[in-house]
């Protein structure tokens, strides 16, 4: 296979990926600030099974896809306007989670305790800035801020960290053992 068919393919499971971003964000749950969403785990397995750029670059065209207009975030919503409304930051905060969970385990190794280890991270850095946006979109105080869109995702949170690290290592090593994966090194 030449290098461009291997860039091909990753660029074809890059917008798959963005797909599966945009259909996992359907899953809700409404909260009165923030819905508990899928599209947090999605993020987790994109950067888990395709590490930092490929990852990455799937939760960026994800992002654009919804700001051009098609209804990939969550409850069927899109436009500018959301990335500038108090979910706004959450959406932003995807990019360099998805960014820190690859980058972690191209730097350690593809294991689901390393893969725990950067999706729990990755829902703090999810959580903070999309706190630190919603404070001041919305005009909360802190408290209201925290207590409407950090503390109930939580224990979800690890719950989808959990699942991520654990399929995503699962996926990414199948889709490797049957060539359809670009390994770091040959990326």
């Amino acid at each position: 296979m030449t290098n461009e068919q291997r860039r091909l393919r990753m660029m074809i499971i890059t917008a798959l990926f963005a797909a599966i971003i945009g259909v996992m964000a359907q899953i809700t749950i409404p909260l009165p600030l923030v819905p508990i969403t899928g599209q947090t785990l999605a993020i987790g397995l994109a950067a888990t099974i395709l590490g930092a750029r490929y990852g990455t670059l799937s939760v960026i065209l994800y992002v654009i896809i919804g700001a051009a207009g098609i209804p990939v975030f969550a409850e069927m919503k899109a436009g500018v306007s959301v990335l500038v409304g108090p979910t706004g930051g959450y959406l932003f905060s995807f990019i360099p989670t998805a960014f820190f969970i690859g980058w972690f385990l191209e730097k350690t190794s593809f294991t689901i305790k390393n893969a725990l280890i950067a999706n729990i991270i990755g829902m703090l850095i999810t959580l903070t800035l999309g706190t630190v946006w919603l404070k001041v979109a919305a005009s909360l105080s802190w408290t209201e801020a925290f207590a409407g869109g950090f503390t109930p995702f939580i224990i979800v949170g690890i719950i989808k960290a959990i699942l991520a690290s654990w399929i995503g290592i699962l996926v990414r090593n199948r889709l490797i053992s049957a060539n359809l994966l670009l390994t770091i090194k040959s990326a």
